[in-house]
């Protein structure tokens, strides 16, 4: 039984984490309230599940445990007043939109803004978050605390703002939203490489943006909800039954999902005909795999043409990365290396473990097995999510071996 509630309360924190704290917001209006109660009747959950058993709808449970632990708390404050009517744990729809554009509410910073969703919305911990940010754990708390302590004393309203508001919002809840899938396409840390889960919410929250956007939603909301759906076909071929990663071009492209495939085609040519913005050249890209029947069909050459313009468009580390991989294709490894290592110098990408994972990658393929080797070793110490960690761990070995063979082979 305890067993089975530890496993119970594991999937409803992974899966309903967002949606419980967000009606909680929506209930009481204070962010740390509601982090904090959901929090305890978790808690709580573990305590009197494993007696009990698990109740047959768990959600509403936590969100019921919640809110009487909320109302205790106020009560204590001596300013409680009754708010809301009984739940049955299906919060209305827009309440996880109503939290995104809290979060990223212009009064916040940007980084702030992207934080704070990554928190409340998908229950990341502060230290993962930090990660992501390659900051201080001690930095990204304070950033949290900042963000928070600004909504409660702005009076930041918890809703979707009107159609005039729309668009200087808009801009930083696509770039969450997309966060928040690629936090699922490659989880940060633990076991599983994604989290399906945060891919369906950001895929969710896509098609909600650009239904509130009709009838002439923004290119670039067409782009994101595309490439999101481009990714997530992939997502059946990207790991084999161990769970292991599977790199793109040696996924069983029989497997992805071509009704997912099909939906985002023509969202990608829609947002191409508005403009060149960066998701829509990221879709593109995702595009021109998808299309690919088999690895070698791909057209890296477009694919870099279309890095060419992104790095324009949104200059950044990681997309000259990205940009290198697809030269490696195109004019071989050699110049691929000469890129990677003018972005390694530059120390931008210092703590990124898939800058050293490409070095090595890069290095293994011109022969350079014991350079390639520290890199996969450099990738090791970085990586915190245990699936890409077998995958390198695996790749170290293979080289390792290799090199061992050479050492054997040579003359005395």
């Amino acid at each position: 039984m305890l067993l089975d509630a530890n496993v119970a309360i594991e999937n409803v924190y992974r899966s309903d984490w967002g949606r419980i704290v967000a009606t909680l917001i929506r209930l009481y209006g204070d962010f740390e309230l509601a982090e904090e109660v959901a929090q305890e009747a978790f808690a709580a959950a573990v305590d009197q599940w494993r007696y009990s058993g698990i109740p047959e709808f768990p959600r509403a449970w936590i969100i019921q445990a919640a809110r009487h632990k909320a109302i205790d708390r106020i009560r204590r404050r001596t300013r409680f007043a009754e708010i809301g009517a009984d739940i049955d744990g299906n919060e209305i729809p827009d309440d996880r939109l109503r939290l995104i554009f809290t979060c990223c509410h212009p009064a916040l910073a940007p980084e702030a803004q992207v934080a704070l969703t990554l928190r409340t919305l998908c229950g990341l911990e502060t230290d993962e978050i930090a990660r992501a940010f390659l900051v201080p754990v001690a930095t990204m708390a304070q950033r949290l605390v900042r963000a928070k302590r600004k909504i409660r004393d702005a009076g930041i309203p918890y809703t979707v703002p009107g159609t005039k508001d729309l668009p200087e919002r808009l801009d930083a809840v696509l770039t969450v939203t997309y966060l928040i899938f690629n936090e699922g396409y490659v989880a940060t840390r633990g076991g599983p490489l994604m989290r399906a889960d945060l891919c369906a919410e950001a895929i969710r929250l896509g098609r909600l943006l650009r239904m509130l956007m009709a009838p002439q939603p923004p290119a670039e909301t067409t782009a994101l909800l595309a490439l999101m759906l481009l990714h997530d076909s992939r997502r059946d071929a990207r790991i084999d039954e161990a769970g292991d990663l599977i790199l793109l071009e040696e996924q069983d492209r029989r497997r992805w999902n071509q009704e997912q495939i099909a939906e985002a085609l023509p969202l990608v040519e829609e947002a191409l005909r508005w403009g060149l913005g960066p998701f829509a050249l990221q879709a593109a890209i995702a595009a021109l795999h998808c299309q690919a029947a088999r690895a070698e069909d791909t057209d890296w050459r477009q694919i870099v043409r279309l890095y060419d313009l992104l790095e324009r468009v949104q200059p950044s580390p990681v997309v000259s990365l990205n940009r290198a991989v697809a030269v490696a294709m195109v004019e071989g490894p050699a110049a691929a290396l000469a890129l990677i290592d003018s972005l390694a110098a530059a120390g931008d990408l210092e703590n990124y473990h898939l800058l050293h994972a490409t070095r090595a990658d890069l290095l293994r393929r011109v022969g350079s097995l014991e350079e390639a080797a520290k890199s996969y070793t450099q990738a090791l110490a970085l990586v915190t999510n245990n699936s890409e960690r077998r995958f390198l761990e695996r790749r170290l070995r293979e080289v390792g071996l290799v090199i061992r063979g050479q050492t054997s082979k040579s003359p005395n």
